[in-house]
């Protein structure tokens, strides 16, 4: 397929949340007196998960999921605490992070001399923006579109409808979409009509149901997609 139009999730895709997301929640724990173990990023991480699943299902509004994922995993440990207040401190030391997935920058540099590239994701404004600009990748994307500021989270068809009509000739047959979530990238597609790239990093079982386009283990695979 001829692709002009690259759609990239962030995180996970091109910037290691995961990373990022361990090295901001110890300092915030530890900010507040608390020793980060193993077992409490597992409280954290079942009460984190269920929220933006809820979230992305449209079961609850983004800002449910900000305010009260801290205050619900320390009640689950006995303790109250003020969900806002940590948030505001997380979501600060999160914007510090802007580890690179390996490949990510000189895969977006070379693709972006041939091709058209956007950001779609469902983290908050600010924060993605700044990762973005200190990761050195902010240059090589033409627009970020993300669901704080559409109103809509992915993989709904309204996200990708706002999208769509924000990009100027998009044409949905010259798109394609890349990121790590089936449910929320790769179902996106499926649902916009617009081909998908799944990247399979940690060779996740797949889904009879949402099929993509392609499937990738990593990032420079998709020279090969993407360039003649």
């Amino acid at each position: 397929m001829n692709y002009k139009i690259l759609l990239f999730d962030l995180d996970d895709t091109l910037l290691d949340f995961g990373a990022n997301e361990t090295d901001s929640l110890n300092k915030l724990f530890q900010q507040h007196g608390y020793t980060f173990s193993d077992e409490l990023f597992q409280v954290y991480n079942s009460v984190n998960k269920q929220l933006w699943a809820d979230y992305e299902n449209g079961v609850i509004v983004l800002d449910d999921v900000l305010n009260s994922r801290f205050s619900e995993t320390m009640l689950r440990l006995g303790e109250v605490v003020d969900g806002p207040e940590w948030e505001t401190m997380y979501r600060e030391l999160l914007g510090n992070g802007s580890q690179l997935i390996d490949g990510a920058f000189e895969v977006c540099q070379r693709l972006s001399v041939s091709h058209r590239l956007f950001i779609i994701t469902n983290g908050v404004t600010q924060t993605q923006i700044k990762r973005l600009k200190q990761s050195g990748l902010f240059e090589f994307f033409e627009d970020i579109f993300d669901s704080q500021s559409i109103g809509y989270q992915k993989p709904s068809k309204e996200f990708f409808d706002f999208v769509m009509c924000h990009i100027k000739d998009f044409n949905r047959k010259e798109a394609l979409i890349i990121g790590d979530s089936l449910n929320s990238d790769i179902k996106g597609g499926l649902m916009s009509g617009i081909d998908t790239c799944w990247i399979n990093r940690k060779s996740q079982k797949g889904s009879a149901e949402i099929q993509s386009t392609y499937t990738i283990t990593n990032l420079m695979e998709l020279y090969d997609i993407c360039l003649p």
